[in-house]
């Protein structure tokens, strides 16, 4: 039976919108309560502890809570594509991207669902799943709803888009995304400890169900570099660094693609220039960061964003 009573009085993001998603209606992360998929497929273009060589098996979910106005995956972060299934059919794809031989499943955006999404997993693994669960996120994420997923989450993959509210209101409607992404953090970080890797004496390892030096447990914390905001983003790494040291790996990109012109933003209607983004990763490397990782090249290609075309939901 569906569990409902979250989706009731919809209280699962920081939003709080209280709207009774269980009728079909949608909340202000744009779906209801049933959950829509958009795409479930072997994904390699993560970090290398999280793709490896085998590919990372991606469960990118449809609607999200904080309509960044810049989002590339827009196609599906406002909840309008995306395939409906039910939670046995989500079991289901978690245990056919085991069998493709996914590194770990990956679930893309998915605090809209943590309900269905608990259960899911749980059934998957009583039917023998043994893979890593990491949990994508933008970062903006309740800790009440975080403190569901202890046990079922094995890796945190969320971003810390800024520092200065003043940005996170402008560009994601949220002024209280700062503070609110740090008890996230905080949270997420108690759940997991430090970084752990599988080794080659690991048995899932030594089975071939999974490669070696995959993140088995931790924290990999995201920073994507905007145009003309290379003061917050040192500001973002300052404040990651001081408070965790090695706790967690800070991944930097310098993926933002500019696909749609925004009107009210020139700053954002191009690409990350090279000047700024090492400027950024210098910063990171004077403050001391040794668990990170860095893009290079062309990484800021709308070849980059995946296909929406509901590949594995069928």
């Amino acid at each position: 039976m569906k569990n409902m009573n979250k989706y009731e009085n919809c209280l699962l993001c920081p939003r709080k919108c209280g709207i009774n998603r269980s009728t079909g209606q949608t909340g202000v992360c744009g779906v209801s309560s049933e959950i829509k998929v958009a795409r479930a497929a072997l994904h390699y273009w993560e970090e290398p502890c999280i793709s490896g060589k085998r590919g990372s098996g991606a469960v990118f979910f449809s609607g999200c809570s904080l309509h960044c106005v810049f989002c590339q995956n827009r196609e599906i972060s406002d909840g309008k594509a995306g395939k409906v299934i039910s939670k046995e059919r989500l079991s289901d794809i978690f245990m056919e991207l085991a069998d493709k031989g996914a590194n770990n499943i990956n679930l893309v955006t998915p605090g809209q669902y943590i309900p269905d999404i608990v259960w899911a997993v749980n059934d998957a693994k009583s039917r023998g799943m043994k893979l890593p669960i990491i949990y994508n996120t933008s970062g903006y994420e309740n800790v009440t709803e975080l403190k569901l997923l202890e046990g079922i989450v094995d890796v945190y993959l969320p971003d810390f888009k800024y520092m200065d509210s003043r940005l996170s209101q402008q560009y994601s409607y949220a002024a209280d995304y700062t503070e609110t992404a740090k008890k996230a953090l905080e949270e997420m970080i108690r759940q997991t400890g430090k970084p752990v890797f599988f080794t080659a004496e690991d048995e899932l390892v030594k089975e071939g169900y999974v490669e070696e030096q995959i993140m088995k447990r931790g924290v990999i914390v995201r920073h994507l570099l905007l145009p003309a905001c290379v003061k917050d983003s040192k500001a973002v790494i300052k404040y990651l660094y001081d408070t965790y040291k090695d706790d967690i790996y800070i991944s930097i990109m310098n993926q933002y693609t500019p696909i749609n012109r925004i009107k009210e933003y020139d700053n954002l209607n191009r690409r990350v220039t090279k000047k700024e983004y090492d400027e950024v990763v210098d910063y990171a490397i004077e403050l001391g960061v040794v668990n990170g990782f860095i893009q290079e090249g062309g990484t800021a290609d709308e070849s980059f964003i995946p296909e929406f075309d509901y590949t594995g939901l069928l």
